[in-house]
């Protein structure tokens, strides 16, 4: 099983990373590593991630990367990460775009 981003998931990844980039390019190295080993590792155990808390009803599940928060749901064949938003933030209800 593959991990991929949805459009809106990777915009809001590449954002977060111009943000870091900006401030801290070594920090932005570090934490692309840690995004990228947390996020192959839901390749072969797709859910390990909890359920979102706020939104129980929905198929959603995340992984956390401090301080951000990865948002996705399991495909058939593909594990989607729909959003990623910081940890201070209050999550948008995701979406499947």
């Amino acid at each position: 099983m593959k991990v991929r981003f949805t459009p809106a998931g990777e915009q809001q990844f590449l954002a977060v990373m111009a943000h870091i980039l900006a401030d801290r390019p070594s920090a932005a190295r570090r934490f692309q590593e840690r995004a990228t080993k947390v996020l192959r590792q839901l390749e072969t155990f797709p859910e390990s991630g909890r359920r979102v808390t706020e939104f129980p009803d929905l198929p959603f599940r995340e992984v956390i990367v401090r301080p951000y928060r990865f948002f996705y749901r399991v495909g058939p064949r593909a594990v989607w990460v729909v959003g990623v938003w910081h940890g201070a933030q209050l999550p948008k209800k995701p979406v499947d775009a």
